[in-house]
């Protein structure tokens, strides 16, 4: 419920500490030929720190034709005129028209009055306005353009979409390319910092990246523009590993990791920006993995309760059993399960390919999403027990964690179902009725249940419903994120040391048992101090969040 989604929230208005690394003192080597440390045109030297970026400064300014309207704005049975508005749009002078021509005095009382009933308006009080004329007008607009930017890339890498890693082959070479989006100008130079040493380069710059191990390095950069401005200043945490394969003289390759607004590569692993938490060196373990084929995620797991749902859709043959495939309880029984072996297999495989392509597009891994979904509903889409909808189970709270804990899904969703000024407002200030019709409408969205289809089920609404589950997990990321802190003296996953399977962990308490569960665990432990892994907070679990441990467990399983 929103309570306790509100009841996660950070208490304070900052912005959430986030992990500050030990930078480096080596030197990063410009191998961009004609590149160095050295004086740039203005006048940074290598020894001295970089001239902080003055930044975008870009607008263009555009005449256009409107109308002019004038309004008086007079009292009910007098002559007298009270203010002269002037608008520029259509439609009865607003509230704000009102308190900028007229001033805070009128403005209030404007505001307050009530309707005129009166049969005689002449023993109305207060004001009311009329139209007085309107004219042509010009004025000026000014619109902001495009700044420039830098893109950061790897040369000798190739990814690996499984995580966010990048595997090199040769030493990795980190590329920085100005953007100049104006037609008519471009980039005229990269500037950058790192630690102590600033460094200057033309529009492209090539670095080499050291071996850093489990560590995480910063840099920071920007581009100046021949408009006669500067991009923002950008920043990229970098991790480089390298493995010898029993050579230490020779690395065989290297596992490269970029964090920046600006990178351009492999997809980064989703909820690592909310956790500050990389995956492992060299990958994550395969359940929080992603193929690079649909036909890697195929299974043919015997599902009984899926076995049971096609038996009764009539998609089995299940004449040569004499008890009709059923048993008394729901179940398919053995006869029922063998004969719809292969529907089951079929049923369980048709929604790979959408799997991997929306882990692609949203980061979260193919392998976990299938997992849940064979956990939660055994792949059939309609409603379960206990009201729980769709392939992966929503419930109201589990929609109200998704629409409050990822403001970007909510942005696109609630367009949708709802008027935009509505959606405007926000989920957490739109009022507790809005929000209700909202999570309704998104647990409508993923019930495929469907009295005219084919057994029932509306195959392409369960195809759509794939993504909003796994940004159903992108909200429990950020929410379990947020317990952490909370629990924690305020410091992130990666302050704590928390690894990368033991957030995805948390995330699933969080998506299956809801975040009070997890956020009382993490209390309990805390005075106990017990080690901040899934298995030092689970046993802290109430007993009627105990059910999520077995749940993280089965899905965790190879």
């Amino acid at each position: 419920m929103l309570a306790g989604s509100l009841a996660i929230m950070k208490q304070d208005d900052g912005i959430r500490i986030r992990r500050r690394t030990r930078l480096l003192t080596w030197s990063l080597l410009l191998v961009l030929a004609g590149s160095v440390f050295a004086s740039s045109s203005r006048g940074s030297a290598a020894s001295s720190q970089a001239v902080s970026p003055p930044g975008p400064d870009r607008f263009a300014v555009t005449v256009v034709d409107y109308t002019k309207y004038f309004w008086w704005l007079v009292r009910w049975g007098e002559n007298d005129v009270a203010c002269h508005i002037e608008v520029d749009h259509e439609g009865m002078p607003t509230p704000g028209d009102i308190y900028v021509d007229c001033g805070k005095e009128i403005y209030e009382k404007w505001i307050n009055q009530q309707p005129c009933r009166e049969a005689d308006v002449n023993r109305c009080k207060g004001f009311y306005v009329v139209l007085v004329g309107q004219q042509p007008a010009q004025k000026k607009v000014s619109t902001k353009l495009q700044p420039p930017i830098v893109q950061v890339t790897l040369e000798n890498c190739n990814p690996v979409y499984s995580s966010s890693t990048s595997i090199c082959e040769s030493e990795p070479i980190m590329v920085l390319t100005g953007i100049e989006p104006l037609p008519g100008y471009e980039i005229t130079a990269i500037e950058g910092l790192y630690g102590d040493q600033s460094f200057t380069c033309g529009p492209v710059c090539r670095l080499r990246l050291p071996v850093t191990g489990e560590n995480l390095f910063t840099l920071q950069f920007w581009a100046y523009s021949s408009y006669g401005d500067s991009s923002e200043a950008f920043q990229a945490q970098i991790r480089v590993a390298a493995t010898d394969l029993g050579n230490p003289d020779q690395p065989a390759y290297w596992f490269v990791d970029v964090l920046s607004s600006q990178w351009a590569g492999v997809p980064v692993a989703t909820c690592v920006d909310a956790w500050g938490v990389l995956p492992p060196v060299g990958g994550p373990p395969k359940w929080l993995s992603t193929p690079p084929q649909s036909e890697t995620l195929g299974t043919q797991i015997p599902y009984n309760y899926l076995a049971a749902q096609l038996i009764r859709g009539g998609a089995v043959d299940v004449s040569a059993c004499t008890d009709g495939g059923l048993l008394a309880d729901g179940g398919a029984s053995a006869c029922g399960q063998e004969a719809a072996r292969e529907a089951v297999n079929a049923w369980q495989n048709q929604f790979d390919e959408i799997i991997l392509n929306v882990a692609k597009d949203t980061g979260v891994p193919a392998n976990l999403l299938k997992n849940l979904f064979a956990i939660e509903s055994q792949f059939w889409p309609g409603i379960g027990g206990k009201s729980d909808v769709g392939l992966g189970q929503l419930t109201e709270q589990g929609a109200d964690t998704a629409l409050m804990w990822n403001p970007p899904f909510f942005r696109q969703f609630c367009p949708l179902v709802m008027d935009a000024e509505t959606c405007s407002k926000g989920y957490l200030y739109m009022g507790e009725e809005n929000r209700s019709y909202l999570r309704l409408a998104l647990i409508h969205a993923v019930n495929a249940t469907c009295e005219t289809c084919p057994l029932g089920i509306d195959l392409e609404r369960a195809k759509f419903s794939i993504g909003v589950f796994a940004h159903a997990l992108m909200a429990n990321c950020e929410q379990a994120s947020q317990v952490v802190w909370n629990y924690n003296d305020r410091k992130t996953p990666a302050q704590l040391g928390i690894s990368y399977e033991d957030m995805w962990k948390f995330t699933l308490v969080n998506y299956n048992a809801g975040g009070g569960c997890l956020a009382s665990a993490f209390e309990d432990a805390r005075e106990e101090n017990a080690p901040l892994t899934f298995e030092g907070i689970s046993p802290f679990l109430a007993p009627a969040c105990q059910g999520a441990i077995e749940y993280v467990n089965q899905i965790s399983t190879p």
